[in-house]
C-alpha cells in the first residue's frame, strides 16, 4: 500500500472518490485513513472484510460507502484488459451467484461465461521497491500482484518507491513496469512498522 501517497491525497483534499483495491483498507492507515475522512464514495475490491477492516465495515453498514465486490482474478484481469486496450472479455467466475446479476452471459463450448468490462483509472497510486531515473520499476513480493496492471490501466500513474537509482543500475530482466507507464516517481521511506515487516 502506498501509504505516503495516500496521506498526500488526504492532505490534497480530493473527495467523492471511487477506489479500486484488493481490499478495503486495514487498521487506521492508508486506504482506511482515506475512508475515515469521508473521501470515498465507492470501493471496488475483492476482500472488503478482514479482521482489521473496521473503518470500511462501519461506513458500509451505515450506508456511507458503496461496494462493488469483484473476484480477485477478475479484478486483476479487468485492470489488465484496460491496460491492453481490450474492450471486454468473457469469464466463468461468478456464474450462478449474485455477482452475475445484471451481467450479460454467453454460452461458449457448453460453458456459461459472464461479460466483464475493463477497470480504467484516472489516477493509479502504486507502490514499488525501486525505480531508476527513467521511471522503470522493480517490485517486492506481493506488490507485484496488482501494481503492474494498475500502472497500465490508469491515465496517470504516480509511484511511491523506497529508492531511485541511476539509469542503467536496474537489471533490465528485473524491470516489471517500464517507464512508459509511469508519470511520477516519489521516493518515500517506509514507515518503521512497515520497514520492520519487510526486514
Amino acid at each position: 500500500m502506498p501509504v505516503e501517497l495516500i496521506d498526500a491525497l488526504i492532505d490534497q483534499g480530493a473527495s467523492d472518490l471511487t477506489v479500486v483495491s484488493n481490499n478495503a483498507g486495514n487498521g487506521d492507515t492508508g486506504l482506511a485513513a482515506l475512508l475515515a475522512k469521508g473521501r470515498v464514495r465507492k470501493v471496488v475490491c475483492s476482500f472488503p472484510r478482514q479482521h482489521d477492516s473496521y473503518v470500511f465495515d462501519g461506513l458500509y453498514r451505515a450506508g456511507k460507502v458503496e461496494l462493488e465486490l469483484v473476484p480477485q482474478g477478475n479484478l486483476a484481469e479487468r485492470m489488465r484488459a484496460a491496460g491492453a486496450g481490450i474492450g471486454a472479455f468473457y469469464c466463468p467466475t461468478g456464474v450462478g451467484t449474485p455477482l452475475a446479476e445484471g451481467k450479460e452471459s454467453r454460452e461458449i463450448d457448453g460453458r456459461t461465461y459472464l461479460l466483464e468490462h475493463p477497470i480504467r483509472g484516472d489516477v493509479a497510486l502504486v507502490k514499488a521497491h525501486l525505480a531508476d531515473e527513467a521511471g522503470n520499476l522493480v517490485y517486492r513480493k506481493t506488490a507485484r500482484n496488482f501494481g503492474p496492471v494498475m500502472a497500465t490501466a490508469a491515465a496517470t500513474t504516480i509511484v511511491q518507491v523506497e529508492r531511485v537509482v541511476g539509469f542503467g543500475e536496474l537489471d533490465p530482466e528485473s524491470v516489471v513496469t517500464p517507464s512508459v507507464y509511469v508519470d511520477t516517481v516519489v521516493p518515500a521511506q517506509p514507515s518503521a512498522g512497515e520497514a520492520q515487516r519487510w526486514a
